[in-house]
């Protein structure tokens, strides 16, 4: 009999909604400023199109101005897809940006 694989379950809390709307962040890593389209998002973190590649465990501040409001978060990379982006898991979210991201989720889950 073949053996099966198993799959290992995921080690997200929070699922990621596809972002179909205009959804742009200016993020810093390692004295670079960029701006990124985000591809997909969730209340824990967030994948961003750019060729401009980070390694994993890099720090990153971010910030959106979104129909929410401005949202400031510090995250970290934690996947790397060459040639198309990074996903990021955020470290900190201030308490009076908290409200807005969730209402941004919200909006995206829409």
């Amino acid at each position: 009999m073949p053996q099966q694989k198993i799959a290992s379950p995921s080690r997200r809390f929070n699922s990621r909604v596809p972002v179909t709307d205009e959804v742009w962040v200016c993020w810093h890593s390692n004295g670079r400023d960029d701006i990124s389209r985000v591809l997909d998002m969730s209340l824990g973190g967030l994948f961003v199109k750019t060729p401009a590649l980070r390694k994993i465990g890099t720090a990153t501040k971010l910030e959106f101005l979104v129909s929410e409001g401005q949202i400031r978060a510090d995250g970290i990379v934690r996947h790397v897809a060459p040639g198309h982006g990074f996903g990021l898991k955020f470290t900190a979210v201030t308490d009076a940006d908290r409200p807005r991201l969730a209402a941004l989720v919200r909006r995206l889950r829409r």
